[in-house]
């Protein structure tokens, strides 16, 4: 398979090691469910990222990774950041917000944007998830301590 964009030629520049599985993206089948699926990995093991607001003013929008077939709980969240309310953004903020199309939101694609990232712990179950590759169609395959390392995750129980 030879996929390419800035999320592998990141992770190639800081020689980690994750495997690319593309599919077939459409906006039909594009939860993280169908996307394991259609990838072949267990539901549990396929993450998704959602961006989640502080209600407060002036407040950076989190970037939340959970297991693909989990709910994000907005009250946990809220505890894990010590904000007093978080609410998700709505599909076009979070693309607005990250400069990426929903179903290609990655932590991998926002290094050094400013997002704080909280990874479910969960995550510690498996020693590879897989999560988007920045773009739709493309999920990476990547070990959760370089996952955490990278992007200076924050593990919460917040799924």
């Amino acid at each position: 398979m030879d996929f390419t964009n800035n999320v592998t030629r990141m992770l190639e520049g800081k020689r980690i090691v994750y495997t690319v599985h593309t599919y077939p993206y459409s906006e039909e089948l594009h939860s993280a469910t169908d996307v394991a699926d259609a990838i072949g990995f267990p539901q549990s093991q396929v993450f998704k990222t959602l961006v989640a607001l502080d209600v407060a003013p002036g407040q950076k929008p989190a970037l939340v990774v959970i297991p693909g077939d989990q709910s994000l709980d907005l009250k946990a969240l809220a505890k894990a950041t010590g904000s007093k309310k978080m609410q998700m953004a709505a599909r076009a903020e979070a693309e607005r917000l990250t400069g990426l199309l929903a179903g290609g939101i990655s932590p991998l694609a926002l290094i050094n944007r400013g997002f704080v990232v909280y990874l479910d712990d969960r995550a510690k179950a498996f020693s590879t998830i897989y999560i988007s590759a920045g773009e739709r169609g493309a999920q990476v395959g990547i070990g959760v301590d370089d996952l955490v390392k990278l992007t200076r995750a924050r593990y919460v129980t917040i799924a």
